[in-house]
């Protein structure tokens, strides 16, 4: 290499490096404004006509997630920015702790099965355990007698 293509180098990394500085400088200051005007107005509106008992359901709030997700994405690709940022994940945490903030975390809303599955789980364990115990109790009075 050339004596002289060192310093030709680093100013066009610093350049390269610039560049990217300052397009995610101002991919920040219209990127917010944007996702929240055009992304965040949808999910609201999505979000409220689901009744608000439905939103830890995961099968009902997966198509509205979905669009949010990709209306980002749409916005970063058009204004050039890098996806995922910072701004990106502020963004959804903030809609985690205002939509999802009930939500358990595997997704699904917790509950006890219907009694039909729940009662055999329950009186199974209970006939089997007297019937143990009468059984016990029968073979000790037999076997008293013999020695």
């Amino acid at each position: 290499m050339a004596l002289g293509t060192v310093p030709l180098l680093k100013r066009c990394l610093w350049l390269g490096l610039a560049h990217h500085f300052i397009v995610a400088s101002a991919c920040h200051e219209s990127y917010g404004e944007l996702i929240e005007d055009f992304c965040l107005s949808k999910f609201k509106f999505d979000m409220e006509t689901l009744r608000k008992t439905l939103w830890c359901d995961w099968d009902k709030t997966l198509d509205c997630y979905r669009e949010l997700t990709n209306c980002t994405i749409l916005i970063a690709e058009k204004l050039n920015c890098y996806w995922p940022n910072q701004l990106v994940d502020q963004f959804f945490i903030t809609i985690h702790r205002h939509y999802f903030k009930t939500c358990p975390v595997s997704g699904r809303a917790l509950g006890d099965p219907p009694n039909i599955i729940l009662c055999p789980f329950v009186l199974v364990p209970i006939f089997i355990t007297l019937l143990i115990i009468a059984l016990v109790v029968w073979q000790s009075k037999y076997s008293e007698g013999i020695i």
